[in-house]
């Protein structure tokens, strides 16, 4: 009877230590450009479409590139492989995902942000006029 709550003792260890690696394999950290050119691993960075290039969005082969204003006002070029999001032409900012590769950050993500939920924390960047 012992020998059998052993195993399972093991047994549940074991998973409890497999779903801590699987979650922290998972998460994707914020970052800003100039750390995620050091770091060259996956990273989500906030920002605004910069009005100093224009967004270009290639339907033929589904391919989004512009130009994006970190919070610490750094910029980089964007380049995303799938379709543009549907309020991404209205949305004040945007969440990439993804990482740098030959001084590019190539996103395999795009989120769109309400307004509302980021004005207070980029007053700073709309008080630019980027």
């Amino acid at each position: 009877m012992n020998k059998k709550y052993i195993i399972i003792g093991g047994i549940v260890v074991a998973f409890t230590i497999l779903a801590i690696f699987s979650f922290d394999s998972g998460k994707i950290e914020y970052s800003d450009f100039a750390t995620a050119k050091k770091n060259e691993k996956v990273v989500q960075i906030i920002g605004k479409a910069s009005k100093d290039m224009p967004v270009d969005y290639d339907e033929k082969n589904n391919k989004l590139t512009f130009l994006l204003v970190d919070e610490k006002n750094q910029s980089a070029p964007i380049e995303y492989n799938g379709p543009k999001p549907n309020n991404f032409d209205i949305a004040p900012m945007v969440v990439v995902k993804g990482k740098f590769e030959n001084n590019k950050f190539v996103a395999n993500e795009i989120l769109t942000k309400c307004p509302s939920k980021y004005e207070s924390k980029f007053e700073d960047v709309k008080k630019q006029g980027i």
